[in-house]
């Protein structure tokens, strides 16, 4: 059963969201906050998977609790997912880095939010559709030739080319049948990556990809 937590200061939207939720058999709901600090205080008393945060609200706004709580060793478990109906660049961005696992608008399809929960319960990340395009589009902006980054001394050969692939968009079955390995073999690497780079989730390699000079930004 995957534990949600819904941060919004408007009681309506947290109602919709935990009859959306609960609709499913392996979501529950087990707490909801108006606020930033209101969160915090319920998360270090209540066991959560996924905490789902709107950024405008009193108490400390939604990317200033995701901040906290990535920073909050007692909460390393909790991923967050910003809901918000503000899709700036800049909050995206923002979210990414402070340790945020998805970002959705709320006029998204409710198949999509639930998908949401469910990828960041796994430990995976995810966007809303045309999210991560604009994304790696301004991640890339102003990129430099590929250097040297010292960042990258801890992987092999073959796992900076999982991580191109990564910041590529691709799958980890995508990835085995690309570099002709098996899923599994593809998943290991992915997760060595993440653990050797310090990184929560794919989008934090995407980012880290684009800023080291791994991708070529004409990809797309």
């Amino acid at each position: 059963m995957i534990r949600v937590a819904i941060a919004d200061d408007h009681q309506l939207v947290r109602a919709g969201f935990r009859a959306l939720l609960e609709s499913e058999p392996d979501i529950t709901v087990v707490a909801e906050a108006s606020g930033g600090g209101e969160l915090l205080a319920l998360l270090r008393g209540t066991p959560v998977d996924v905490a789902l945060v709107d950024i405008r609200m009193p108490d400390g706004d939604g990317l200033w609790a995701t901040e906290q709580i990535a920073a909050d060793a007692a909460l390393a478990d909790v991923r967050v997912v910003i809901v918000t109906t503000f899709e700036l660049d800049e909050y995206v961005i923002r979210a990414v880095r402070a340790g945020a696992s998805g970002f959705l608008v709320k006029d998204t399809e409710p198949t999509d939010l639930i998908r949401a929960v469910r990828v960041a319960a796994s430990g995976d990340a995810l966007l809303s559709p045309g999210v991560t395009r604009r994304l790696l589009t301004r991640a890339s902006e102003g990129l430099k030739p590929p250097v040297a980054d010292a960042r990258l001394d801890v992987l092999t050969e073959r796992e900076r080319e999982v991580l191109r692939l990564v910041a590529q968009g691709l799958s980890n079955d995508e990835i085995a049948a690309e570099l002709f390995l098996s899923p599994l073999t593809a998943k290991t690497h992915v997760s060595r990556i993440m653990q050797k780079l310090q990184a929560r989730d794919r989008v934090q390699l995407v980012i880290l990809a684009y800023e080291t000079g791994q991708v070529n930004p004409g990809w797309q």
